[in-house]
């Protein structure tokens, strides 16, 4: 998989892609990330790559011509199978987005910034566009980061268990139940005994309990949506 995020402050991104396990799948070839800084695509003298917003306001709204530029580049070079935009009023990104983009082959990652972006850009080049949550930022960077995390870590070969991508939390509309390691008992707390009892079945029907009831209590809103699905 090939993953190009665009950004106009792509020093932001160098480090969360090249350390843990993003930067272990780089390393180990898994995945091939790619990150282009706009303002090698701007034809501004001085290399601008935002503009005051046409009928007044507020703000500064990222210009269309290094957006297009950049993009056209990258689709001239291979095919895409999609170009995401990290926007504050896109539908919210969630684990089933991350498993479907995990089985594309080449994706771009377009970074919003500043007030916004030229609504040109939006209409003519993006295929997808995706929050991570209701609050503001100062751009898209992070949440570009987040996508990517998301997704390198379901690719196969990525997770020394392939199991445990399987078994997070949101992939079943359920939260994870809770975990235990050594030592069996610290400062008088003890590991519940069901999991030390070596009766599989047991156990997976404990976790699955447990599941259920974090879920009720944390996130009602995702229990809503597991029992309709159950």
């Amino acid at each position: 998989m090939r993953i190009d995020i665009i950004s106009g402050v792509p020093e932001l991104l160098n480090s969360p892609l090249e350390n843990s396990i993003v930067g272990r799948a780089r390393d180990n070839k898994l995945v091939e990330i790619y990150t282009h800084d706009l303002r090698e695509y701007s034809e501004d003298k001085h290399h601008k790559i935002d503009d005051y917003p046409y009928g007044g306001g507020a703000g500064m709204v990222m210009t269309a011509q290094p957006i297009f530029s950049c993009i056209r580049k990258l689709q001239s070079e291979r095919t895409y199978d999609d170009v995401l935009f990290t926007a504050a009023d896109g539908k919210k990104f969630e684990q089933k987005n991350a498993n479907k983009l995990s089985l594309k082959k080449n994706i771009i990652i377009l970074c919003g910034h500043y007030k916004g972006v030229d609504q040109r850009v939006r209409d003519e080049l993006i295929t997808g566009e995706f929050s991570i949550g209701d609050y503001v930022l100062s751009g898209g960077e992070l949440p570009a980061l987040v996508m990517t995390d998301a997704i390198v870590r379901l690719l196969p070969g990525v997770l020394g268990d392939a199991e445990s991508a399987l078994t997070d939390s949101f992939q079943d509309d359920l939260l994870e139940p809770p975990t235990y390691t050594r030592p069996a008992e610290f400062e008088g707390l003890k590991v519940p005994d069901i999991l030390r009892s070596g009766d599989h079945k047991k156990i997976t029907e404990w976790r699955s309990e447990m599941a259920i009831k974090r879920t009720k209590q944390r996130r009602p809103d995702l229990y809503e949506k597991f029992k309709k699905k159950n």
